[in-house]
Order: C-alpha cells, then sequence, then structure tokens
C-alpha cells in the first residue's frame, strides 16, 4: 500500500490547492449528480449521496447548488447526462494505472486520457488489462493535525477498519468497500476531522519505480487527476519517500 498511501497524501494536498479552482466543483457536482441517479434522493437512504453531500459542504459548496446537482440527478430538472467510465493502461516502468472518469462526453474523454498516456511515455490498454491488480477498498481521510493519531487509530478499528495509516500530518483509513460509509459516519459521530470518504482503487501488488521513470510517472499520473472529466486516477508504484518527496517538489 506504500504507492497506494503517498498518492492519497499528494491528492489530499492538491485537493486543498484546487479548492481555489472552480474545477473542484464541477468534479463535486457530478458525483452528487450521478449519486442520486443511482440510489435515489434522500441522502439518508443513498450512502453514496451522504457521503458526496458531506464533501461538498465540506468544500463550501452552496446548498442551493447541491440540492440543484441532486435534482438533476433525479430527474426533477433536465440536465446533461452523465455517465461513469473507467480506462486502463500503463505508465513509465509498467506501472499499471486506473482512470475513472464521469463525463458528458465520451469520445472527448477518450481522446484526452489517450493524449495524457502518451504524452508521458504510457499507453492506454484494453479493458482488463490491469484492473485485475487492484481491489475496490474504502478510503478515509482525516485531518492528522486537528487529532490525535491513537485515538484515531481505536476509533477507526472499533468501527470496522481494516487498515490505518499516518504520512506528513494526514491520516489514511482503510475499509472494506461495503464498509465506507458506516466508519466514515462513526468517526464524524466521534468528533474526528473527517476531510472525504471515497471509494479508492487500491493495488495489491506494487510495481518498484526507479528515478529514470519516477518523474514521468508522476507528471503522468498528475495531468491525468487534472483533467476536468476525471474523478479518480490509481496506480500501483512503489517510490522511495525521499525521491517522492523530492518529485513532489517538482511537481
Amino acid at each position: 500500500m506504500a504507492g497506494h498511501s503517498k498518492w492519497a497524501n499528494i491528492k489530499h494536498r492538491k485537493g486543498a490547492q484546487d479548492a481555489k479552482r472552480a474545477k473542484v466543483f464541477t468534479r463535486l457536482i457530478r458525483e452528487l449528480t450521478i449519486a442520486a441517479r443511482q440510489g435515489g434522493g434522500d441522502v439518508d437512504a443513498n450512502p453514496r449521496l451522504r457521503s458526496a453531500v458531506q464533501t461538498a459542504r465540506g468544500s463550501n459548496m452552496p446548498n442551493d447548488t447541491i440540492e440543484r446537482a441532486i435534482k438533476k440527478g433525479t430527474g426533477e430538472i433536465e440536465g446533461m447526462i452523465i455517465e461513469e467510465i473507467t480506462y486502463e493502461g500503463y505508465g513509465p516502468g509498467g506501472v499499471a494505472v486506473l482512470v475513472e472518469c464521469a463525463t458528458d462526453n465520451k469520445n472527448r474523454t477518450t481522446a484526452e486520457v489517450r493524449h495524457v498516456f502518451t504524452k508521458f511515455n504510457g499507453n492506454l490498454g484494453a479493458n482488463g488489462c490491469v484492473s485485475y491488480i487492484f481491489d475496490r477498498k474504502g478510503l478515509v481521510v482525516l485531518d492528522g493535525e486537528r487529532c490525535d493519531l491513537e485515538t484515531a487509530m481505536d476509533a477507526a478499528i472499533e468501527a470496522g477498519a481494516e487498515d490505518v495509516e499516518e504520512d506528513e500530518g494526514i491520516v489514511t483509513v482503510t475499509t472494506a468497500m461495503g464498509d465506507l460509509h458506516a466508519v466514515a459516519d462513526a468517526l464524524r459521530e466521534g468528533g474526528l476531522p473527517v476531510t472525504s470518504a471515497e471509494l479508492a482503487q487500491v493495488p495489491n501488488t506494487l510495481m518498484k519505480v526507479e528515478r529514470v521513470d519516477a518523474t514521468t510517472l508522476m507528471k503522468l499520473v498528475t495531468t491525468m487527476d487534472d483533467l476536468d472529466d476525471v474523478s479518480q486516477v490509481s496506480a500501483n508504484f512503489d517510490i522511495d519517500d525521499d525521491l517522492m518527496a523530492e518529485i513532489e517538489e517538482k511537481l
């Protein structure tokens, strides 16, 4: 989980920066719409929607924007059709990369994803080429600067979490896919500072990446994550901490 945990931390810091830009609202609105379309507009009966609403409020999205996105999902008001698509491919060093998207234009998204793979010495693969390397898990992120690690760990394990890791002031709690929302709700009810709760693709094997490929790989992953239609990027890289810190300063 080394690569997964490190990337989760980078994404958390990127998210704080992205929150200053309008694109974070675009992603959140799409997630709200999809969650409402798939599970209905009742927040109490739809865990995915409840999580999306909590994340949106944490990003200071206005309530009327949240409500409008939900109503688009339930069909109460007209809106564009958003579909979820997952792309699979390889990055430098043979690293497996999964790219989850929410888009209203599949042709545009496919072209953008393919371009990023090609630009950074990777290649878009066929469906199923790397998905077997990943397991769907729940990922809850806590602000480690506002909570005690031991307290967070005890609460997470008590709530049914599988693993707890801390790195540079960020605590990541991993759960079984079906336990995500129960664990996140338990942590919130316990007064812990949950900053996000989402399903994630966690690699079951890691690919060691050396300096010659590491910088290009991280440029691929971060550039892909910056695409408007991309919801989440997962990869099975393992990069030494010192090298990762050096690369992150340049991203």
